[in-house]
């Protein structure tokens, strides 16, 4: 097959879907690779180091488009509502497209493309079983963030991270507080920890308590009731109001002592929910930092706004957009190990096999045969869903 990088074209995005050590295996199996020309300049890969490895250099985004068969993005139109729109005019129905596509946030993007008749797969909906871990993506760019929000936090705080005995006195080590312990958050906390700090966590999923001790975090116990706070994907659930409520309360004397708060929490579809209000920042010493990750869904703290860093009450919000832009070339590194491993995953004797009755398959669908075929999707859209048995076929694409 005839596999496509397009060059991302989302604002500041620096990310590449397929790194140049990927394409010899490609190759061997007999696919042509076709890169954009500058596809990964954002990321510090230039166009000889993709041909050195075998692949070929498109100049033009449309020719790209128009000869591949299989077009392999980081942010497709979903994930890229704006910019993204222009690659409609080039799509064709024999092809198929597989990157972020956001659809439980933008399911009127997954129409558009279901117009155009192509087949197209959501990175965000990879389910999260055993045998999808090496296709996670957003796992991947969660340990991204997770790193780089502990890094955007030390350089900010008036203090050092770690305990430090000098001639001059003992300093003490910095207070860091995680709430949400996702893949971000795991992370986060061994970040915090390396870097010296006295690292605690909180999640509304009790369960993770052995996690964040594992890298060596507190877990903070809440009296809250929890158990319908997973779903069976392994996410955390969007809680009522009135639990949100109460954790408030009762977090405002935790997160009064931290000197850095970090902001994990985001349920896939959603907006974030709001962990910290305006009151608690106010409680906060003066310096204090808040690293707010899900900055982009809304935010985790009231105070959030996405993109910038305020100062509120002596306080520093930081809501940074797109972390795992920011450290591109191994958020590409891990990306392309996650989207090739998936593409693989679909492909039988060399081409695409699409068995509906795979979890992983059937998980990721958004789009095929000119329609919306997710159900979540569909929903969303206001669709009814489909009898089970249409969608249960094993079919070629």
């Amino acid at each position: 097959m005839k596999l496509g990088v397009p060059k991302e074209t989302f604002p500041g995005e620096r990310r590449v879907a397929l790194i140049p050590d990927i394409v010899p295996a490609l190759v061997k199996q007999d696919h042509e690779v076709m890169v954009q020309a500058g596809a990964g300049m954002g990321a510090g890969i230039t166009d000889a180091m993709f041909e050195a490895k075998g692949a070929n250099i498109v100049a033009e985004r449309s020719e790209l488009f128009s000869s591949a068969d299989v077009i392999l993005q980081v942010r497709s139109l979903g994930a890229n509502p704006e910019a993204g729109k222009a690659d409609l005019d080039w799509m064709k129905s024999s092809q198929t497209i597989i990157g972020f596509c956001d659809p439980l946030s933008a399911p009127q993007s997954a129409k558009e493309m279901a117009g155009k008749g192509v087949t197209s797969f959501s990175m965000e909906l990879m389910p999260r079983i055993t045998r999808a871990q090496s296709m996670d993506a957003l796992s991947s760019m969660a340990t991204i963030a997770g790193y780089k929000a502990v890094l955007l936090a030390a350089d900010t705080l008036p203090k050092m991270f770690p305990m430090l005995m000098t001639a001059a006195g003992t300093i003490k080590p910095a207070k860091v507080f995680i709430m949400g312990v996702g893949v971000a958050g795991l992370q986060a906390i061994a970040t915090a920890k390396r870097l010296g700090a006295v690292v605690s966590a909180y999640d509304i999923r009790p369960a993770v308590k052995e996690q964040v001790e594992s890298v060596g975090g507190k877990f903070v116990v809440l009296d809250l009731e929890t158990g319908e706070s997973e779903d069976k994907g392994g996410y955390a659930k969007a809680m009522d109001e009135e639990f949100y409520r109460k954790q408030r309360e009762l977090m405002a004397e935790v997160v009064a002592e931290q000197d850095v708060v970090i902001t994990t929490a985001a349920v896939p579809g959603k907006k974030a929910p709001i962990l910290l209000t305006k009151e608690m920042v106010q409680g906060m010493s003066p310096g204090s930092v808040i690293v707010d990750i899900a900055a982009e869904r809304g935010g985790n703290c009231e105070l959030t706004r996405c993109g910038e860093t305020i100062v509120e009450h002596d306080v520093t919000i930081i809501g940074p957009a797109n972390l795992p832009s920011t450290v591109p070339y191994h958020a590409s590194q891990m990306y392309s190990k996650n989207i090739t491993t998936f593409l693989a995953h679909l492909i039988k004797e060399g081409k695409l096999e699409l068995d509906m009755e795979d979890e992983i398959t059937s998980g990721t669908l958004i789009t095929r045969g000119g329609d919306v075929v997710h159900a979540g999707v569909r929903e969303l859209l206001g669709m009814e869903n489909k009898p089970a048995e249409a969608e249960g076929q094993s079919n070629g694409s």
